[in-house]
């Protein structure tokens, strides 16, 4: 790990500014002055451990928590992270970007300032459509988890299969406004609006990173805490890696089967950005990306017989 407690967090912030984001949704103040990181998160009643794992996982992509970190670390700071991030994007990002792709396409014709708009909603509307589902079933769940009192109808597994990945439509806004807007738009408007999506797509990059590495493997402890032991962790964590649920199981079936992914999602009445989640869960649970890779998995694994197989 490249931080650490006794580090000074105006030194954490030298080596990726982008962690400025990570401390103002944990309410820390940006007047560090020489105190540690230990010090200033021991003040904001958080959790350092947690902080600092949550830091690894924005520096890096390639960065997975083990079981054993993950035990370090505290439930309740994490959720506390997933619902100030819900409001700085949802009152703050988008409202920003919002009001940057207004100024841009005012020389628009009202057709266009239509099209972009309308685009842009849409994406609003998803986006908090995939936060209202964690405030109103994922935390609650996990709530209960720690007081005991577990929801029978709701596993962490779920979440995984409902999981929409939320930057996709975000790619589709940056091509629209590099390839379709006209030349009446002012460049510097053009490329201020371009930066705020890359920023806003990386930064939900991150925090899907966080769902996924750090949430869900925590959950699962909470849900069975025996098979989760400590004594056992190195083993059941490479376990988790190649047990996949059942939906992901029909979703790589579907690919062996030479399917699309317009295809799958219409074979399974879900939507595209779904089958898409499931295909990066498939690959980062068993590290196979290729679909000749994915397919001869699916025969070895007895998932589809090789003469199905055209």
């Amino acid at each position: 790990m490249q931080f650490n407690r006794k580090m000074k967090m105006a030194d954490l912030v030298e080596r990726d500014f982008h962690l400025l984001g990570l401390l103002a949704r944990f309410g820390i103040e940006q007047r560090f002055g020489d105190r540690s990181v230990e010090q200033i998160c021991t003040e904001a009643g958080v959790d350092p451990d947690t902080f600092l794992l949550l830091c690894e996982v924005y520096a890096s992509y390639d960065f997975r928590p083990t079981l054993d970190m993950l035990r370090e670390c505290r439930i309740q700071d994490i959720l506390r992270y997933l619902n100030q991030s819900h409001d700085y994007y949802v009152n703050r990002s988008l409202v920003d970007l919002d009001a940057a792709i207004d100024r841009l396409i005012a020389p628009c014709t009202p057709t266009q300032q239509q099209v972009i708009r309308r685009f842009f909603a849409d994406y609003r509307t998803e986006l908090q459509r995939h936060f209202d589902y964690e405030e109103k079933s994922v935390i609650p769940y996990v709530r209960g988890l720690l007081i005991g009192n577990r929801n029978t109808s709701f596993t962490i597994d779920r979440f995984e299969e409902n999981h929409a990945q939320i930057h996709e439509t975000l790619s589709d806004l940056k091509n629209l406004i590099m390839k379709s807007l006209p030349d009446v738009c002012d460049n510097d408007q053009r490329i201020a609006v371009l930066l705020s999506i890359y920023n806003l797509q990386q930064d939900l990059d991150h925090h899907t990173c966080i769902e996924d590495d750090v949430l869900v493997p925590m959950v699962r402890m909470l849900e069975s805490p025996g098979r989760y032991a400590a004594g056992a962790a190195r083993n059941h964590a490479e376990d988790r890696r190649e047990e996949l649920s059942e939906r992901e199981k029909e979703i790589l079936v579907s690919v062996a089967q030479g399917l699309l992914n317009k295809e799958i999602a219409d074979k399974h009445h879900i939507s595209i950005n779904t089958v898409i989640t499931h295909r990066k869960n498939i690959t980062r649970k068993i590290g196979i990306k290729t679909v000749a890779g994915l397919t001869a998995y699916a025969i070895l694994n007895n998932l589809i017989d090789i003469n199905s197989i055209e």
